[in-house]
């Protein structure tokens, strides 16, 4: 038996409880992983919420985590018990002590990386990359706007869009979390407590606007961000951490100077098993090379799972979170 993290249905952080489970031998093709560290994201809450629906119910939760590999099923190459391995994208349940899971989305972790870090940075890692080598090649010199610059990706995105070469504008919501993000690599940070954002940009970039805003918060967001386009500019709208954007009118982005939209998922950017180890290996790089540095600012333990999600979306979190088995 273990412990595992487990919903019966769509709700609230309380709907999240701690149960034992069996956990079988790996199948053909799979490991047995002992995790020892799990990332926090905020598509946990999707999930949980219903607003991404589980394939079953009861569920399990989570995408993310790092760990040692206990057994090894028929068929297994190129892993051995005793392998440090990590994991960012797949299905549902790495809220738990331990899983059994397919090698093929499977990394392992050089001496560089702790297990800690790797579980912090998988998900949401991968999702900066592609952010800025897939829906956007970012470029040295160029200015772009980034949404929620304290969050977990925000402060992954920051680092490694500096050391590109480009200037970050990030936006975060409390003045406490200003020197955070300027910390992070922002070249400008805008406390939208405090400043309007699309006037700000405008200063910034002389009134041109910029070529691209990433924007995970969804709803509340969507106009301010489409304002602070240049034209021909690039909304990535990969999130809705206020709510899903609907009945968007497609007329808007002729007046506004012929933008365009996009609403990008890490899965269609890592389907291929290449595309997946080459957004990997990235950013197992990038972290190794000191560029970008992932800071743990809070750690629940797997057992307080509701709390750790009723603090994210209240947005009483910075940085990554993870949850300790």
């Amino acid at each position: 038996m273990m412990k595992a993290i487990r919903f019966e249905k769509a709700g609230g952080p309380e709907v999240l409880k701690l149960v034992d489970v069996d956990l079988p031998p790996p199948a053909a093709g799979e490991v047995q992983i002992r995790h020892t560290a799990i990332g926090l994201n905020f598509v946990d809450t999707y999930y949980r919420s219903g607003l991404y629906p589980a394939a079953s119910m009861p569920s399990g939760l989570g995408n993310e985590a790092a760990g040692v590999i206990t057994a090894l099923g028929k068929g297994v190459k190129g892993f051995k018990v005793g392998d440090r391995v990590a994991y960012g994208t797949g299905s549902l349940g790495a809220y738990q002590e331990a899983r059994n899971i397919g090698t093929a989305r499977l990394v392992k972790l050089p001496k560089s990386i702790k297990d800690e870090t790797a579980a912090a940075m998988m998900l949401k890692g991968m999702t900066v990359r592609y952010l800025l080598k897939g829906c956007h090649k970012l470029k040295r010199g160029e200015t772009v706007l980034f949404n929620a610059a304290a969050g977990g990706v925000g402060t992954i995105f920051g680092q490694w869009a500096k050391a590109i070469g480009a200037k970050a504008i990030g936006t975060v919501g409390s003045t406490d979390k200003v020197a955070k993000a300027k910390a992070n690599g922002y070249a400008y940070v805008i406390d939208t407590s405090k400043e309007d954002v699309v006037a700000r940009v405008k200063e910034i970039t002389k009134g041109k606007g910029v070529p691209v805003v990433y924007d995970a918060v969804g709803k509340d967001t969507i106009e301010q961000s489409l304002n602070c386009l240049s034209p021909r500019g690039l909304l990535v709208s990969f999130g809705n951490a206020s709510g899903p954007v609907a009945n968007f009118n497609l007329g808007v982005l002729a007046s506004k100077g012929s933008l365009f939209v996009t609403r990008p998922t890490l899965y269609n950017y890592t389907a291929t098993d290449a595309d997946f180890k080459a957004t990997a290996r990235d950013l197992i790089k990038m972290v190794s090379s000191g560029k970008v540095k992932i800071k743990i600012n809070q750690r629940y333990p797997l057992a307080e799972a509701a709390k750790a999600h009723a603090d994210l979306q209240a947005r009483r979190t910075t940085g990554a979170t993870i949850l300790v088995p």
